[in-house]
């Protein structure tokens, strides 16, 4: 993936990071490649709302840029693993805390789960 340039810009070190991790989907796996080396199908599963097609798109971008690697084992089937590179691993404190401050804001983000409603209790008539 071509990434743009962000030199001489206020911030362009945020930007470059962000735009490293952008979208749905490649902060939640650099976050599940960090308990280790994971199969596809692994990686998939920890995922549920992710489409097969994505998955793939996304670990592409992620392993162009250096953040994981793709390990294939030449066996029939073919077993291929990922893992977080050097460079993928220097991402843990990010996204460690990403995930520190989502779970201490969960109650203001969109995806909090809906607080239970007690249900209304009838009340009987007075005779």
């Amino acid at each position: 993936m071509k990434r743009r340039n962000f030199a001489r810009r206020p911030g362009c070190s945020v930007e470059a990071t962000l735009d490293l991790i952008d979208g749905k989907w490649k902060g939640v796996i650099l976050y599940h490649l960090q308990s280790g080396t994971q199969r596809f199908g692994e990686l998939r599963r920890r995922m549920p709302g992710i489409t097969q097609r994505m998955l793939t798109k996304q670990l592409r971008a992620l392993e162009e840029d250096k953040l994981v690697i793709r390990k294939v084992y030449a066996e029939v089937p073919p077993r291929v693993e990922y893992c977080l590179s050097e460079l993928g691993e220097s991402l843990k404190p990010v996204i460690d805390i990403l995930k520190a401050w989502g779970e201490s804001h969960q109650q203001l983000l969109s995806c909090a789960p809906a607080p239970e409603v007690e249900p209304i209790k009838k009340r009987k008539r007075a005779a």
